[in-house]
């Protein structure tokens, strides 16, 4: 007997997903995501990187040092976590400046 290829539990093809290119997904009905919401968007503890970390030293801003500090435990992971979703946005968009300084965000 043949095995499926879709999955029981969600009822998808994913291996078919998996090959499809980014530009052949429909986002139509996907609404775009405001600053807003953006802003009210809760961070989760990301896996486990293979990279090890490594220790520097990092001027921010006193307010927002003390709101990080604020939510308690593992801040600094939190604060990695952001940094590594903004870094890997930029990555994923070819063709931008790699050089742009704070000021220009």
């Amino acid at each position: 007997m043949k095995k499926l290829s879709t999955s029981k539990k969600y009822g998808t093809d994913f291996k078919r997903l998996d090959a499809m290119p980014d530009e052949d997904i429909d986002f139509s009905e996907i609404p775009p995501i405001t600053p807003e919401m953006f802003a009210r968007a809760v961070v989760q503890r990301p896996l486990k990187t293979v990279e090890p970390k490594e220790q520097v030293t990092l001027r921010v801003d006193r307010d927002v040092l003390r709101w990080f500090r604020s939510l308690g435990p593992g801040y600094q992971t939190r604060i990695n976590f952001l940094l590594r979703a903004y870094m890997q946005e930029h990555l994923r968009k070819p063709g931008r400046s790699r050089g742009r300084r704070a000021s220009q965000i």
